[in-house]
């Protein structure tokens, strides 16, 4: 895979930067993780991913599933939308926001599925489970359900979704309010809650 990766990014255009792969895992370490969100690939588009999942670069447009994050967000806990997409304050604050496909070709969704970052990030999340103190599993679509059966350890959460994507949004995504679910999960588990206010810029 590592020769793989090495070709990729010297003939094509590949994203994120090979510097910000891993920054989900460089944000969130797995002693602090209490939340996990997973994605599928990064953003193809030019600037977009930066390594966390569902979140874009500063100065980037908000793409259509993190809009409908942040209006659910909205009616879940009254959080303002913010001017931007950029979530590295969740993952300051212990929510690993995790691609099951950690690269992508530009332009190309799911370019890099099934060259092997799939069992990497499996490896992540069976290293989660493995630990003693509780962690929710926010798993929004049929992609990252199916990772439910990586998570078997009963002190963890799994809140469970549509994807907030404008196909299946309004499938049971809109109301299923995950951000408070997980708070009150943390809060009776004697945890810290998650601030989901994504401040503007």
């Amino acid at each position: 895979m590592r020769k793989f990766l090495i070709d990729e990014y010297q003939e094509r255009t590949i994203y994120p930067d090979q510097y910000d792969i891993f920054n989900a895992l460089h944000y969130t370490s797995l002693a602090n993780t209490k939340v996990v969100i997973l994605g599928q690939d990064p953003y193809h588009g030019p600037g977009q991913a930066h390594g966390l999942s569902f979140s874009v670069k500063e100065g980037v447009r908000t793409p259509p599933s993190l809009q409908n994050m942040f209006k659910e967000l909205k009616d879940d806990l009254g959080c303002y939308i913010p001017n931007n997409g950029h979530l590295l304050t969740w993952a300051q604050q212990g929510v690993l926001l995790l691609n099951t496909v950690l690269t992508v070709r530009a332009h190309e969704a799911n370019s890099h599925k099934n060259r092997g970052w799939e069992r990497f990030t499996d490896q992540v999340i069976e290293t989660i489970n493995r630990k003693d103190e509780p962690v929710v599993f926010l798993l929004w679509g049929s992609h990252a359900q199916k990772k439910a059966e990586l998570i078997m350890n009963p002190r963890h959460r799994l809140i469970r979704s549509p994807h907030p994507s404008p196909l299946s949004a309004h499938r049971g995504f809109f109301g299923s309010r995950p951000f408070s679910r997980a708070n009150e999960f943390l809060r009776d588990m004697g945890l810290p809650e998650i601030d989901w206010q994504v401040p503007n810029l």
